[in-house]
């Protein structure tokens, strides 16, 4: 191609703006069309389009390649005569396409001079249209980098892409780019609007030649006048159809010029009331379509994969939901197990292995104790332990504040609260608490008749067996027999749970054991405040603690009332206050908002959303009986109903609520 070359596009045009002889050919330089920047204008119906196709079709002439980026539609008349690849993404283009074929659009159109049609009118998420003109120019430039070929990139309605007004993308900072260091590689633009005034400006100040068609609006009119000046800005809101100002910078003058009429099918002209005839249209070579088209099919073979990926990992997460919440109901299973074994082997609270290793450890004791009997008969009697002194293991182990009070406690309904006996194989097997418990039957007196009551056989058969199974059952929900067994008991549930205790809550749960539960008052029940078991088995009156309790000391009742809310009360409070925060807050949000996952329970308390953490901490208010399984891997707040419980009330009862709300108090927000 050689440098002097042009393309004849128009000829002078009588009026304003004038230059040489009316009727005289105007040429363009085709090395400076094709590689420079241009600008061409006019409101709509004014020539614009019709003068961008006939630069194409006089450079299409002479076999050089362009890309054309139609966004309306009405550049495929071009095929009428024309060879020309239409790719977009509707069925009237030779092929659809999208931005995964972006480098080979750009290879046909550089390394095989294939012209080509980049029909973006098709795309219904702009998205798309915006991300496929974005990677086709960046190829182009990249390639244009290495082959240094002239080569004209036409863009319609560059205002859409290149706007003044900002929000720009990266599609506008590419085209930008384009104009601004395209020219060296090779690389020109076209840019076509009907709206300058809303183009950015630093595209049309930067272009080698512009086209000023008809323009009527102020704002346009403004820009000519910028550019032109004030004669050519009065004058251009009269300009005729394909009329036009050529403004170049190889020519100094503004020259008025007629563009001609383009050859072929003119797709973008206002449809009439004759019947619309589509013309033929040449057919581009197979071979360029099925390049296109191996792509287009391993790029369906990939999102197919990507796909059957997804599918198999939503369906892996919604077992790994089934099993957790299996796991869930698995171990509520067995903590149940375990509950009624207890009671079966009359040793509330422990587990299997437990028992075991309590049987191995009496059996151990056993034999030393046999194989030391003369050592044992030398012993001092100050060496001998204190009775019911708990053991060093069952010193360490935390007190548990949560024993369940049983329902028919007295102390639950207002009535006395008497001493529990020992029954069973633990009463038969101490010869003295046998002896003792024995006596008590004998000689104590019911506090309501003043008679004797009732001793009955432990070894009479079938009867004495049943008694015995009502009795371990009972003990499920007994605050306890002695300080010992209450302690030890309630320790082997909490370590069973996996929790332990402050130092603090231990010894403050110990003495609180065998607390009754309060009234909404707060207070005990009336008649279960009048009489508390000794350590002896035996009631202590009032007058016996008021002869051992020093001259001007406190009363124990009024001692509770002013350093603790209720001893029932405050065991609840130091199992809430053992937990950390965070699991707090989750047992606030399942007491707010109901039945809810773990998950969502851990993410409202403001956790990260872990899974394995929720459940952890999910487990920790599970086993502590703050919360039950509501179904469907759902848990839901338990303590009105614990509560309930224990006082023989419905769950929505003032006294429950009231006595609920004191445990809360502080605690759960």
């Amino acid at each position: 191609m050689g440098e002097t070359e042009t393309i004849t596009v128009a000829e002078v045009s009588d009026g304003v703006g004038s230059v040489g002889s009316v009727g005289f050919d105007v040429s363009l330089p085709s090395v400076e069309v094709l590689t420079g920047r241009g600008f061409v204008t006019g409101k709509s119906g004014s020539g614009k389009s019709n003068t961008a196709s006939v630069v194409i079709e006089k450079l299409l002439d002479r076999g050089f390649p362009v890309l054309i980026v139609d966004i309306d539609g009405e550049y495929y008349g071009l095929k009428e005569k024309y060879e020309i690849l239409h790719v977009g993404d509707d069925e009237e283009c030779d092929i659809q396409v999208s931005a995964e074929h972006a480098e080979k659009i750009a290879d046909l159109a550089l390394a095989q001079n294939v012209p080509i049609i980049l029909d973006v009118s098709s795309f219904l998420d702009e998205r798309e249209a915006e991300n496929l003109l974005t990677e086709v120019a960046k190829q182009l430039f990249a390639k244009e980098k290495k082959l240094k070929k002239p080569f004209l990139l036409v863009v319609e309605e560059v205002h859409e892409w290149i706007p003044e007004g900002g929000g720009m993308g990266e599609c506008g900072r590419m085209l930008i780019k384009v104009g601004k260091r395209g020219r060296k590689h090779g690389l020109g633009i076209m840019g076509i609007s009907q709206r300058p005034a809303d183009v950015k400006k630093d595209f049309i100040t930067q272009c080698d030649w512009l086209c000023w068609h008809r323009l009527t609006w102020r704002n346009d009119t403004k820009v000519v006048k910028r550019v032109l000046g004030s004669e050519y800005a009065d004058a251009v809101e009269g300009l005729g159809d394909g009329e036009a100002f050529l403004v170049t910078d190889w020519e100094e003058e503004v020259r008025r010029v007629q563009f001609q009429r383009k050859t072929t099918f003119d797709a973008g002209a206002t449809p009439g009331l004759d019947d619309f005839e589509r013309p033929d249209l040449k057919s581009v070579n197979e071979d360029l379509v099925g390049e296109l088209q191996s792509i287009t099919e391993e790029q369906g073979a990939r999102e197919d994969r990507i796909a059957e990926l997804e599918a198999e990992l939503r369906q892996k997460e919604s077992r790994i939901e089934i099993l957790e919440r299996d796991l869930e109901d698995a171990r509520d299973l067995s903590q149940m197990a375990d509950q009624f074994a207890a009671a079966l082997f009359d040793h509330p609270g422990r587990s299997r292995m437990q028992l075991q290793r309590d049987a191995e450890a009496t059996e151990q004791t056993t034999l030393e104790e046999s194989s030391d009997d003369e050592a044992a008969a030398e012993k001092s009697p100050t060496d001998e332990p204190v009775a019911n002194e708990p053991s060093d293991d069952e010193a360490e182990t935390p007190t548990a504040p949560w024993p369940m009070p049983a329902v028919d406690d007295p102390s639950m309904t207002g009535g006395d609260e008497t001493p529990t006996t020992v029954s069973g194989p633990r009463a038969a097997a101490d010869p003295d608490t046998e002896t003792e418990a024995d006596s008590t039957a004998e000689d104590a007196v019911t506090p309501e008749t003043g008679e004797a009551a009732d001793a009955t056989p432990a070894d009479s058969g079938d009867h004495a067996t049943g008694e015995r199974v009502d009795a371990a059952m009972a003990s499920l929900t007994r605050t306890g027999a002695t300080d010992t067994d209450a302690s030890a008991e309630a320790s082997d549930d909490w370590a069973d749970a996996g929790m332990t205790l402050p130092p603090s809550v231990d010894a403050e749960a110990t003495a609180a054991a065998q607390a009754p539960w309060p009234d909404a008052d707060g207070s005990d029940s009336a008649d279960g405040a009048d009489a508390h078991p000794a350590s002896d088995g035996h009631p202590e009156t009032t007058s016996d603690r008021s002869a051992e309790r020093p001259a001007g000391a406190a009363s124990p009742s009024h001692e509770a009332t002013t350093t603790s809310e209720h001893p029932a009360v405050d065991r609840v409070r130091a199992v809430l206050a053992a937990l950390d925060d965070r699991t707090r807050a989750m047992l606030t949000v399942y007491r707010d908002r109901g039945p809810c996952s773990p998950v969502e329970a851990y993410t409202a308390a403001g956790g990260s959303g872990d899974r394995t953490v929720a459940y952890s901490k999910n487990s920790e208010l599970r086993e502590a009986g703050l919360i039950s399984h509501a179904g469907r891997g759902r848990y839901a707040y338990a303590l009105p109903t614990f509560v309930a419980a224990a006082r023989e009330e419905d769950a929505d009862a003032p006294g429950t609520a009231t006595v609920v709300e004191r445990i809360e108090d502080g605690l759960l927000h």
